[in-house]
């Protein structure tokens, strides 16, 4: 009779963390607390963003996967009810002082995915004081990659070892309702309970970046804060001052150029152009009068290019 393997025989390091199973075997295992979550989480948050991040871009998990054995689960779900939420909340706050160290250093600071994404995990395999990490790029997208990164602590051992693994592994993880958080990513890298509060009275709908490529902005990033449902974007040449223009000052954008209009009935944008040529994700918009737009949809995390030489993204606020 074939013997089936278990989780750690099918990723080939059944050998590594397996010592004498009498020894330590009436040693008590420590529980799980609210700080050796918070903590360990905030470790590997730091770890990814050495591993993932190259030249001046900061790169950086948004899905974290917490794993433990099903009984240490249990036992601080029981025990601790409600308190997963606020680890959460501490650990997002922490993460966003994390990366404003790094935007302050001239580092590029933009997520990859639109939210933060929180697991905890069980296995059967995992024994008393076990814990294990796997961190993904791009929270519940429906890209496959091939293999994860995933981290192991033994606790024969107490020595951290990382790998790579498929994703059909996962398939052994039993997953609970109660130990699921899901938080907006906000750009502004600031926590806030609930719905985001702007620092000022007009709500930020959402936020418009460029990068001027001119020589006296030397490729310096420009921001433009949407506040109202009609957004112009036009060029130097334009003379109007209104509040809902963002005028970049580069002769390389029309004047006017782009149409952004926010629909507060589904929540979503939609653009038109004027301009002479507009990408949209790689996507040709077509030209539109100025008295009869003709709108597509816009996503929040869009790249638009104006006429091959400006980049232009929009983030949520």
């Amino acid at each position: 009779m074939e013997t089936k393997s278990n989780f750690w025989q099918r990723i080939g390091i059944q050998d590594w963390f397996l010592t004498d199973e009498t020894k330590g075997s009436n040693e008590k295992v420590p529980q799980l607390t609210p700080e050796t979550i918070y903590s360990f989480i905030v470790d590997k948050f730091r770890e990814s963003i050495k591993e993932l991040s190259f030249a001046d871009r900061v790169v950086f998990y948004h899905e974290f996967i917490i794993t433990f054995n099903a009984e240490d689960y249990r036992a601080f779900i029981d025990n601790k009810q409600g308190i997963f939420g606020l680890i959460v909340q501490e650990t997002v706050k922490k993460f966003y002082e994390i990366l404003k160290e790094y935007r302050q250093a001239g580092k590029t600071v933009e997520p990859s995915g639109s939210k933060w994404v929180f697991r905890l995990v069980s296995h059967p395999d995992y024994s008393r004081g076990d814990k294990g990490f796997i961190g993904k790029l791009l929270p519940d997208n429906n890209q496959k990659s091939e293999n994860l990164r995933v981290t192991f602590i033994p606790r024969q051992t107490g020595i951290a070892q990382t790998f790579d693994i498929n994703n059909d592994i996962l398939k052994g993880f039993t997953y609970y309702s109660e130990g699921y958080m899901e938080i907006p990513y906000e750009a502004q890298l600031e926590y806030v309970d609930g719905e985001t509060v702007p620092a000022s009275n007009q709500a930020v709908i959402a936020r418009l970046e460029t990068i001027i490529p001119d020589k006296q902005f030397s490729g310096k990033k420009i921001e433009f804060l949407i506040k109202t449902e009609d957004t112009i974007v036009s060029g130097n040449e334009d003379e109007r001052d209104d509040a809902n223009i963002f005028k970049i000052a580069s002769e390389w954008a029309n004047s006017p150029h782009l149409h952004i209009r926010y629909n507060k009935a589904d929540g979503n944008f939609y653009l038109a152009s004027f301009g002479e040529l507009t990408t949209l994700n790689e996507v040709l918009v077509q030209r539109s009068e100025i008295n009869s737009p003709q709108w597509v949809p816009l996503p929040l995390n869009s790249r638009m290019l104006l006429n091959g030489i400006i980049g232009l993204n929009l983030f949520k606020s």
